[in-house]
């Protein structure tokens, strides 16, 4: 069965997912992410002048696409950075030198839990919340603004940030 790219643009459906774009020999060269497929794979294959001659090049080694449907867009945001990091796409530059997404983390083993943003998962019994698109979506939570500045009675050798909502998030 011939895989007809004009065809198969009409099919996509309007909801978010993550599509994967496949060259001649089967090699995954691009995955991305989109709130709407219908829309966003499509772009790809209109003309226009402001496309860059990278994205022209690997639109033109596209033999077919596939894509998955997700429930939201944090799940495509996940899974596009899965795929990603598993098949390492040519075309995928973001997230092939081991960036990652950044999360809030929540050190619970500590006297005085911290609050911090952090782009690596570690089995150190920290709560993760996340991921986030940017670190300006994490700063957006505000939840650094939720933090107050303590001083250790007696003794000013440290300054120690203490989360007057620290309850709440190890619920």
């Amino acid at each position: 069965m011939r895989f007809i790219i004009e065809d198969e643009l009409k099919k996509l459906p309007a909801l978010s997912g993550v599509y994967i774009m496949h060259d001649k020999r089967d090699q995954i060269i691009y995955v991305g992410k989109a709130i709407s497929l219908k829309n966003r794979v499509r772009q790809y294959f209109q003309s226009s002048k402001d496309k860059s001659i990278k994205i022209k090049q690997m639109v033109s080694k596209i033999a077919y696409f596939e894509y998955i449907i997700t429930d939201s867009e944090l799940e495509a945001l996940v899974l596009e950075n899965n795929l990603i990091k598993e098949h390492r796409p040519r075309y995928n530059t973001m997230l092939k030198d081991d960036k990652t997404y950044p999360y809030i983390k929540v050190t619970t083993r500590e006297d005085y839990p911290r609050i911090m943003m952090t782009r690596q998962l570690k089995k150190d019994k920290a709560k993760y919340y996340g991921p986030f698109s940017s670190s300006s979506a994490v700063r957006e939570t505000r939840v650094f603004d939720t933090c107050i500045l303590v001083l250790p009675p007696k003794s000013l050798t440290g300054l120690i940030f203490f989360c007057k909502f620290f309850h709440l998030l190890l619920a």
